[in-house]
């Protein structure tokens, strides 16, 4: 019931829409893997999916942003089911790659930021390779370039209030890693795959 109600709270908060151009919504395992300008990105595009699709679709977020006070830790752990990775201080017992991989298992999504941080221009910066190489780990699960709009001007860098404007969350044709496609090769391809879905 939280998570319905926080949901519909995230669409009607950021008035998005979401759009699948590419695919439909439907239960295959997948990576969402999209540009990220706001901290409401994640949350939005969870919100986006259907129930029971979300149900089984788990954020990546940083450790360092989603431990933080009282709200952030809550609802990474009971609403966005998040899989928290350290990207400051990592260690070689934290390491992303296996924590992403298991939290994926046999039945669950994951939604991914590859730009690895938030970027306020307007093209996403280069992928971090963290996606090729799950690619690599999965071959088997479905990789859903993910267009954000207007998020980082509904609520922008440092700010708590909502701006009123309109978002969008657009969801585009899945792709895959190539045989023998080289690392650099196939996150230009990616980060292209995404850009392709601006309006």
């Amino acid at each position: 019931m939280i998570r319905s109600l926080i949901a519909g709270s995230l669409r009607v908060f950021s008035g998005s829409v979401a759009r699948w151009q590419g695919c439909a919504p439907e239960l295959a395992q997948r990576v969402y893997f999209a540009n990220h300008t706001s901290n409401l990105d994640g949350p939005v595009l969870w919100a986006s999916l259907p129930p029971p699709v979300r149900a089984v679709t788990r954020l990546i977020g940083a450790r360092d942003y989603w431990s933080v006070g009282r709200m952030r830790p809550f609802l990474a752990c009971h609403v966005f089911n998040a899989v928290l990775i350290e990207r400051k201080k990592p260690t070689p017992d934290a390491n992303p790659l296996v924590e992403m991989v298991n939290a994926l298992g046999d039945r669950h999504s994951l939604i991914l930021f590859p730009e690895g941080g938030r970027h306020s221009g307007d093209e996403p910066q280069p992928f971090k390779p963290g996606l090729y190489h799950l690619a690599k780990k999965r071959p088997d699960v479905q990789l859903v370039p993910v267009w954000m709009e207007n998020l980082n001007r509904i609520l922008p860098k440092g700010e708590i209030l909502p701006v009123p404007v309109l978002g969008s969350v657009t969801f585009g044709e899945p792709i895959r890693l190539q045989d023998d496609e080289p690392k650099t090769d196939f996150l230009v391809r990616s980060r292209e795959a995404v850009l392709k879905l601006r309006q």
